[in-house]
């Protein structure tokens, strides 16, 4: 009986087992399916749904059927009772000789049942499902996991340090007119930072500077740095007069860093509105092609972000999909909204120009379409800019790489010589040769690799 017991409780689990993953194979699929467009996909998914509801009622009998079978109230068993008759025999002094004790045997016959076995069991059919189908599920399943993935940032503890230090300042000078350039250059970046913690990293980071200037003007009080062997000498001249020429050291460090923390921010927003611009025309020839479907306009953006084939651009629709399922705008309005708050001219007169023709009732397809090619025909002008100013810098290349610095050597042998002007050392010349050499060719490349279009 306990080994009954047993296998009831086991085939019991084993059923509720395959229940829960049956239904939540179910909710995993229609999460993934209400990110899905594709009409062929949907179909393909509720039809794998049916078979799954199939097997989960198939599922449910099984647990009704152990449940049954495991009921302590049950019908009483018939019996039969058999009295065998005793043989007695009167004796002569009549009294009766019992020539056989009489026993009462009783047979109970049970109601018979077939043993279960594992194969009388019930058992759930696994839907059997094609390559396609399974392809489909794995990605949808994929999407889930993904967005599970994705976790809250946090501030830094530099950011709360700086909070702490300078909050109520810095909420006191975000209100100031000086700063409201500085406010829109950080939305327009896409900075995570409010304009009152921004602040108060410039000014925490401007104190810091402070510190740091002193230590360095402190080091070159004492100590200067030279071209030959030993690199690190100590001063001979007067201290009041080297800490005259040392001085600026403690002023310049922390106005170079606040003014570099102000202008950040805009040189981001910059940098975005190129890539953006870069972007744009082949995203808007993926909008026009996907426009002509005659889907709702705002999933032609869902469609755009779930490409991932354009980063710059996918944050600018982000924030508009925001504007329409977080905050509650209808979908001119959110256009309006990122229009006045994205990096990129030309990507906010797109927003405004398909906000003018949803409202006047025009063609998607043909706005996509005509805004697609003369966006085409700039990027096409802004290839052949830059071309042309990359042969302009091969040439100022070549004069100022190769020719300048031999004529500059040559003179500079050449007054070491007749003793004219000032008189270095040939290890001198060699090593101001070689750093400016480096220099020109570091500007260089950087002024190529910002100029430089992306491909």
């Amino acid at each position: 009986m306990k080994r009954d017991k047993e296998g009831y409780l086991k085939d019991l689990k084993d059923a509720v087992s395959k229940e829960v993953k049956i239904i939540r194979e179910i909710v995993s699929i229609h999460s993934g399916l209400s990110q899905t467009t594709d009409p062929e996909e949907k179909t393909l998914t509720d039809s794998h749904i049916n078979s799954l509801k199939t097997a989960l009622k198939k599922a449910t009998g099984e647990v009704s059927g152990i449940l049954e079978d495991m009921s302590i109230v049950k019908p009483l068993p018939q019996s039969k009772i058999n009295m065998p008759v005793a043989k007695v025999q009167r004796a002569s002094t009549d009294k009766l000789v019992v020539k056989e004790e009489i026993k009462p045997t009783i047979t109970i016959k049970s109601a018979q049942r077939p043993p279960k076995t594992k194969k009388t069991r019930h058992k759930i059919v696994d839907v059997e499902m094609t390559d396609l189908e399974k392809k489909i599920i794995k990605r949808l399943k994929k999407k889930k996991e993904e967005r599970e993935k994705r976790k809250e940032k946090k501030a830094s503890k530099y950011v709360n340090l700086s909070n702490k230090i300078f909050g109520g300042l810095a909420r006191d000078l975000s209100e100031k007119q000086i700063f409201l350039t500085l406010k829109m250059d950080i939305i327009k970046a896409n900075l995570q930072y409010v304009i009152a913690s921004y602040i108060s990293i410039m000014l925490f980071s401007t104190l810091i500077a402070i510190f740091v200037g002193f230590f360095i003007m402190l080091f070159f009080l004492f100590f200067n740095i030279g071209a030959e062997w030993p690199i690190i000498t100590s001063v001979t001249e007067n201290i009041g007069t080297r800490f005259l020429k040392v001085f600026w050291i403690i002023l310049a460090t922390p106005i170079v860093t606040f003014l570099f923390m102000y202008f950040y921010p805009s040189a981001e927003r910059k940098h975005r509105e190129n890539k953006i611009d870069e972007e744009l025309p082949f995203a808007t020839i993926h909008m026009s092609a996907i426009s002509g479907s005659m889907v709702e306009p705002s999933k032609i953006f869902s469609i755009m972000i779930s490409t991932k084939d354009y980063p710059y651009l996918e944050k600018e629709f982000t924030k508009l999909i925001n504007e329409i399922n977080i905050y509650g705008y209808d979908f001119v309005t959110a256009l309006r909204n990122v229009a006045s708050n994205n990096p990129s001219s030309k990507l906010a007169e797109l927003f405004n120009g398909l906000a003018t023709t949803i409202t006047s009732g025009g063609n998607l397809s043909d706005f996509f379409d005509k805004r697609a090619q003369s966006l085409l025909f700039d990027y096409k002008l802004e290839r052949e800019k830059y071309t042309k100013s990359a042969e302009t810098f091969m040439d100022i290349y070549i004069s100022l790489v190769i020719a300048a610095p031999m004529i500059l050597m040559l003179l500079l042998i050449m007054m070491r010589v007749s003793g004219l002007g000032i008189s270095m050392s040939t290890s001198m010349i060699t090593i101001m040769m070689i750093l400016g050499v480096t220099m020109v060719n570091i500007l260089f490349l950087t002024v190529l690799h910002l100029k430089q279009p992306q491909t």
